[in-house]
């Protein structure tokens, strides 16, 4: 074909094969610049590797738990980790891409639209010969790359070029797209990059998604922990460190990370092997904290052996406060170290509050000879023992043998438990059979094996009680009450033991403990107020006035508010004014001080109906209360709050 009337430039066909060949541009390596991520992040401080020269994906960083910069040799032995998270990086600072290069030859590239119509491409004779590459413009040829955008009116020489290469952009952002969903080198990329920005979330969904794609990839499970401990996913993260070590267990970032995890979990052994790996140099500041808390840890099992339990507490909390602040096992030794000491509901709460882990396969380490799980059982099943729970006790302790059989502590415990519980149901049954005397001998058998169990001690002070024998009913009360001081069964038969033994003072404090932890039980509001009677006739006041369960009287005039007042007992008087709000706020108050006070005559005064009785007392400002005592005032207060009224209220009535 002659080509004569559009000549074409010789430098087309170089043009077009620079269209279709994408080349890599050496200047745009972006490897950053890592910072140290000082954002009190929990994830222990680790060392970045030297820069790989023939890096193969994205670099990141991973931040220590205290923000701390590691320092030591992490290289890897064996595989190339780049796009690690690694310490010196910040969540801030920027990431970089790897560039690649694709390249086509152009005889093997044919852009769209090179269709004869024979449904042959262009540029193979009818035999499947190689046809001539004739480049061709106009209406009647299609050559090869003669992509024609117009008709018979189409100036020579338009949508050559410009059809390849929009064709070739289409290809290029789908082939981008692609990548995007399915590389999971550009996806640890964008993980990285959005960790850095402190979006732990989302790098959490990137990793997730790399992974998915190429499961084998250590690197990816490392940088994935680093998210995870971000987000205080603590056994998580030290399981993807895990699987990051048993996939390369040369991987010396990943092995030092997982120290550090470790040792916040108190298995320092563990976490010796990871950070002390053969060949890698392990951080001074984490190995220093490790020796730390081992030797507190040492001291602590120590102090238990010999029933040290003050020298136990205070080395739990030294442990903890050295960076085993997500040992489980320390939390529990410090809850078993309160229950010996006879402070019950300290031991309880803080066992509730202890930090809970699900166990990896590593973490299984021993404490005070038995495994981590099995222990902190032991410890909740002794606290479900005194606080009463015997078959969540039993559970606790039978779950706890199951997971470590042959631990002699577990196994006599578990035997214990089983032994007191059996006394306790013996001695219920004898109770209720009004067979005391011998209910009496089955709690004391369950006290011989459990000597701090406050429910034992409150069952047997009934049966004291019962038999009238009351200072030994007396004496259980207290027993139970030091152990558990907030142990209401224990107080409330205290109280009616003080009661038949004539101390009522004592018993009032007791039934006014009660009532202020109990304020809607009626039955203890009568029990006070008959032991309020009992002490004022016992001090020799005119009790004829005293009346259970009044309301609030309204005082009208002057002789009546007198009389009110000048009774043996106790009165409150309420000086206020129907329109004012702070009296309208502190009424309901009144009304219920009312109700939990029997004892005392409760008055209200409206002042604008009884101004004589407003100057009588010189009463200027609402809301003013006032107590009085055989008619002379001994408190006043002005616009008082609620607790302030109680308060006052106790002290003057007793």
């Amino acid at each position: 074909m002659s080509n004569s009337g559009n000549p074409i430039p010789a430098t087309l066909s170089d043009r077009l094969r620079k269209s279709l060949t994408f080349e890599p541009d050496t200047n745009t390596t972006n490897k950053p610049d890592f910072r140290e991520l000082h954002l009190g992040s929990p994830v222990s401080p680790l060392s970045a590797r030297p820069a790989a020269s023939t890096s193969s994906s994205s670099s990141g960083s991973v931040s220590g738990r205290t923000g701390k910069t590691v320092t030591g040799n992490t290289g890897n032995t064996g595989n190339n980790h780049s796009g690690d998270l690694s310490v010196e990086s910040s969540p801030t600072a920027g990431g970089s891409r790897r560039t690649s290069s694709v390249t086509s030859r152009v005889g093997n590239v044919l852009p769209a639209g090179n269709i004869c119509p024979s449904g042959r491409p262009v540029g193979m004779m009818a035999n499947g010969s190689p046809k001539p590459e004739v480049l061709s413009l106009g209406t009647g040829n299609y050559g090869h790359g003669s992509i024609m955008r117009g008709g018979s009116g189409s100036k020579p020489g338009e949508g050559i070029v410009s059809g390849a290469s929009n064709s070739m952009s289409s290809t290029k952002n789908t082939m981008n797209s692609r990548r995007l969903l399915t590389d999971p080198d550009e996806l640890k990329r964008l993980g990285n990059e959005r960790y850095k920005k402190g979006c732990f979330v989302e790098a959490l969904g990137y990793y997730d998604r790399a992974i998915m794609v190429q499961p084998g990839n250590a690197s990816l499970h490392c940088n994935r922990s680093a998210a995870l401990m971000c987000l205080n996913r603590l056994s998580e993260a030290v399981k993807e460190c895990e699987e990051a070590v048993k996939l390369d267990s040369g991987y010396v970032r990943a092995r030092h990370r997982l120290g550090s995890f470790l040792i916040s979990l108190g298995h320092v052994e563990n976490a010796r092997k990871h950070l002390c790996y053969p060949g890698s140099q392990p951080d001074p500041n984490e190995l220093k904290k490790l020796q730390t808390v081992e030797k507190h840890l040492n001291k602590c099992a120590d102090l238990r052996r010999v029933r040290d339990w003050n020298g136990v507490l205070k080395e739990g909390d030294a442990a903890i406060a050295s960076g085993a602040d997500a040992c489980s096992p320390l939390f529990a030794c410090k809850s078993e170290a309160l229950l010996k000491l006879r402070q019950l509901d300290e031991a309880n709460l803080n066992l509730l509050n202890a930090p809970k882990f699900e166990a990896t396969s590593c973490s299984q380490t021993k404490f005070f000879g038995m495994l981590s799980e099995a222990y902190i059982l032991l410890v909740r099943a002794q606290i479900d023992m005194a606080l009463g729970r015997f078959e969540d006790a039993t559970s606790s302790i039978e779950k706890s043998g199951q997971i470590d059989p042959r631990n002699v502590e577990i196994a006599y415990l578990l035997q214990n438990i089983r032994s007191v519980s059996r006394a306790r149901a013996r001695g219920n049954d004898l109770f209720k059979s009004e067979r005391l005397t011998e209910a009496c001998s089955a709690y004391g058998e369950g006290l011989r094996l459990d000597p701090l169990n406050p429910v034992l001690f409150c069952n047997r002070a009934a049966c004291w009680f019962k038999l009238g024998q009351y200072e030994k009913s007396l004496e259980d009360c207290n027993q139970a009450l030091v152990i558990h001081p907030n142990y209401t069964k224990a107080l409330l038969r205290r109280a009616a033991t003080f009661s038949k033994l004539d101390r009522w003072d004592e018993s009032v404090k007791d039934y006014e403990i009660l009532r202020r932890e109990l304020p809607n039980n009626n039955d203890i509001a009568e029990s006070l107020f008959h032991a309020q009677v009992a002490l004022k006739k016992s001090r020799g006041d005119d009790v004829n006035n005293m009346k259970f369960g009044g309301e609030v009287e309204v005082v009208t005039n002057l002789d009546q508010f007198k009389a009110a007042v000048a009774s043996s007992g106790a009165s409150i008087v309420l000086y206020k004014t129907l329109s004012d709000l702070q009296c309208k706020q502190i009424i309901p108050s009144f009304e219920t001080l009312c109700s939990r006070y029997p004892s005392v005559s409760f008055l209200k005064v409206d002042l604008e109906e009884s101004p004589e009785i407003a100057n009588a007392e010189n009463v200027r400002v609402v809301p003013t209360i006032k107590i009085y005592k055989k008619g002379s005032r001994v408190k006043e207060m002005v616009c008082p709050s609620a607790e302030v009224l109680e308060s006052s209220l106790r002290h003057f009535t007793l």
